[in-house]
């Protein structure tokens, strides 16, 4: 696929995944009954397991708490821009960095706008703070995920170790947003949130970032059409 062609794709892609987030932002902030409903039954089913199985519960805690938690996410991105600014890409590194930051602070303005309420129990199994919509823990594997097979995906990385990494992703992106719906202190659609804005900021990310280096590679072109080196 020719590079500009790739952020076009990416570019749609982002579109397709900012207004699927926006539909389900408008249904939480109009407290849609149907949604409301679902998610209720969803994590009073799940509460009653966590509150049941003591051993199962701490294991969810730990992968939350400590091995997908969004500041793990987080050093795994200060890591990759790290790698980055040592091999000098800096614009790269730059948009890694960026887009991390631009996640975060999104989300935060979403929490404070909606003021969505967590979940409440007389017998809670963990607890958080802040707003509920969407999740922050979601968005940042998300983010962190997508950026990082972005990234393996440019410098050319092995098919077996992009094969691990999407596994790793997949179990990540997924097994997160299963803890926080264990714990009980979100509701499904607040993690349904952060996956959509998650995967809208990595595709726009892409998006934006090839399109920036189409520009440099057209001004940096000569007469005939040829890239100067």
């Amino acid at each position: 696929m020719q590079p500009a062609t790739h952020h076009r794709r990416a570019a749609r892609t982002a579109a397709v995944f900012t207004a699927l987030f926006l539909v389900l932002l408008a249904l939480v902030a109009a407290r849609w009954g149907p949604l409301g409903n679902v998610d209720r039954e969803i994590v009073v089913a799940l509460h009653r397991s966590a509150v049941e199985h003591h051993g199962w519960t701490r294991t969810n805690r730990v992968l939350s708490d400590w091995i997908w938690d969004p500041w793990a996410m987080r050093a795994l991105l200060a890591v990759a821009v790290g790698w980055l600014l040592w091999r000098r890409e800096r614009r790269l590194a730059l948009w890694v960095a960026v887009t991390a930051a631009v996640g975060t602070a999104l989300q935060q303005a979403v929490k404070a706008a909606v003021d969505r309420g967590r979940p409440r129990w007389p017998d809670p199994v963990d607890s958080a703070h802040y707003a509920a919509f969407p999740s922050g823990h979601a968005l940042t594997a998300t983010v962190a995920f997508g950026l990082l097979l972005w990234l393996m995906t440019l410098h050319g990385a092995p098919a077996r170790w992009l094969r691990l990494m999407i596994a790793v992703a997949a179990v990540s992106v997924l097994g997160v947003g299963f803890t926080r719906l264990y714990l009980g202190v979100h509701w499904p659609s607040d993690v349904l949130g952060g996956w959509l804005l998650g995967a809208a900021l990595v595709y726009g990310a892409i998006a934006s970032y090839g399109r920036a280096q189409s520009h440099t590679g057209e001004r940096e072109s000569s007469p005939d059409g040829r890239v100067r080196s």
